[in-house]
């Protein structure tokens, strides 16, 4: 009987609306496959079409259109079962199965773990597929920036980022939108001395030019370069002035500064 190795989950990642990002997860050995959100039906139909897969899931990260726009439709024509965070069940299309806080769901064979991550909205949540080293955020965390904080507070949103920071940093992240080119700017305006980030926004735009995607991103990097990431630095607490604010205050003024930026 030896061992049997689970087979890494395959991500399948393409645009949808102005600047949002669909994804497929497909499990190879079960045939499952889900869509990270709904921002779009027909390029989800295509993406499925092109891959040879079928739809058995959406995983709702948070209820907001772009989001959750395309759930009935998508379940109308597939009969996929819907996810979403306990926290944002009546707000979720659809919703068939309400998880909450660091519970677990199978999905094939692969252990999917939720956080719930308020801030951006009440109710948002991530999935943390451990054995393959990924995380989806939606609005939670852009590459070098993090959602805009429309029903949630400063203090729940830097609780919900560190949830992201104790993951290790080899997991990919991917995020809901192409946001990152304005985020470099904006993050090089808070830590301009930062040579991590100097040469990433240099690589952004490299890759934007070329009309290449600069997502997914990584743990890792993002506590190299990100602000939100990072309210412990030392360059950054200096630059807001705020030499000896506690964490929470450092990324609270941090996110108000990219709200009037």
């Amino acid at each position: 009987m030896g061992e049997h190795k689970i087979h890494t989950l395959q991500v399948h990642m393409f645009p949808c609306l102005e600047d949002n990002y669909g994804y497929l997860v497909h499990d190879p050995e079960t045939g499952y496959t889900a869509a990270i959100d709904t921002p779009e039906v027909e390029p989800i139909e295509r993406a499925l079409r092109e891959k040879g897969w079928k739809l058995s899931h959406i995983l709702n990260t948070h209820h907001h259109f772009d989001h959750a726009g395309g759930n009935l439709e998508l379940k109308d024509k597939t009969g996929c079962v819907i996810i979403g965070a306990v926290a944002d069940a009546k707000r979720i299309p659809g919703i068939d199965i309400r998880l909450g806080n660091n519970d677990v769901y199978l999905f094939g064979k692969h252990e999917m773990k939720v956080f719930d991550t308020p801030g951006h909205t009440s109710g948002h949540c991530v999935y943390y597929f451990e054995d393959s080293g990924i995380v989806f955020v939606g609005d939670t965390l852009f590459s070098l920036g993090c959602g805009r904080l429309f029903e949630g507070t400063a203090e729940q949103m830097w609780t919900s980022i560190q949830k992201l920071l104790d993951l290790p940093d080899s997991t990919k992240v991917y995020c809901a939108h192409e946001y990152t080119q304005a985020n470099a700017e904006f993050a090089l305006s808070v830590e301009p001395g930062n040579a991590d980030l100097c040469k990433r926004a240099v690589e952004i735009d490299k890759l934007r030019a070329a009309h290449q995607p600069t997502i997914p991103t990584s743990i890792g990097l993002e506590r190299k370069t990100n602000p939100f990431m990072r309210p412990d630095s030392e360059h950054l607490r200096e630059t807001i002035g705020l030499i000896d604010a506690s964490n929470e205050e450092v990324f609270a003024e941090t996110r108000q500064r990219k709200d009037r930026f």
